[in-house]
């Protein structure tokens, strides 16, 4: 194994997001009175937030304004009567307390750990985000969470990464890879910095994008084998 510091993306990577996602929404709405099926209303939220997502990482919107707008679309799409900045406070209260691991995230984070650094690089929101890994269980494991509240800049912007990079105990590009399930954010931001990637790909779909992954993973318990055989090629 080449590499001692091991940049980790978060969401959809070590945590499954989407059923943390999905749970918090279902907690925000039933909080707020709505009864009934979610399920389509939950559809287009996702669809409103990814989009909001890019527009923040494009520099074109603030997460302030991001983690309310997509209520606010959500409830006008849905024709609701709702509090779009209550249910962005209850959501992102909810959000610590339902997290779910990737199956294999803690044995991959405990052995990396043992080789090197671990650290988190990502765009959520700084102490939402550290309150997930609080109660995930990892962060024994983890020496560092980059966030781009706290940076200023988002992946894939190469500051951010110079960011992360700084603190880190001790970097050199050649010994640093990102592992990560966002092309256009994880895999865009090494390719741009310099550095080696994995692109944790579960639903093994094909890249028609700019981004090139030094290696590709399908599972948690592929990424060790994947970036030994990088190690060696």
């Amino acid at each position: 194994m080449k590499h001692t510091l091991f940049l980790f993306d978060l969401d959809d990577t070590l945590l499954d997001f989407r059923a943390s996602e999905h749970l918090s929404f279902e907690r925000t709405l039933r909080a707020l009175g709505l009864q009934g099926d979610i399920d389509d209303l939950f559809r287009h939220y996702q669809a409103i937030n990814v989009a909001l997502w890019r527009s923040f990482e494009a520099g074109t919107v603030t997460k302030d304004f991001l983690k309310v707008e997509r209520f606010r679309q959500t409830f006008a799409f849905g024709a609701l009567a709702l509090d779009p900045q209550a249910a962005s406070s209850l959501y992102l209260e909810s959000l610590p307390q339902t997290v779910v691991l990737v199956d294999g995230a803690r044995e991959l984070c405990a052995s990396l750990a043992a080789m090197g650094e671990l650290g988190i690089i990502t765009n959520g929101v700084d102490h939402i985000q550290k309150r997930r890994i609080a109660s995930s269980g990892l962060g024994e494991y983890i020496s560092f969470v980059a966030t781009s509240e706290a940076c200023g800049h988002a992946k894939p912007d190469t500051r951010f990464f110079d960011y992360a990079a700084g603190m880190a105990r001790a970097f050199r590009r050649e010994q640093t890879v990102i592992v990560g399930d966002r092309l256009d954010a994880d895999i865009l931001g090494a390719n741009r910095f310099g550095i080696d990637s994995c692109w944790f790909n579960p639903a093994r779909l094909e890249n028609t994008s700019l981004a090139i992954p030094s290696v590709e993973a399908a599972s948690l318990r592929d990424v060790i084998p994947a970036l030994e055989a990088l190690a060696l090629a």
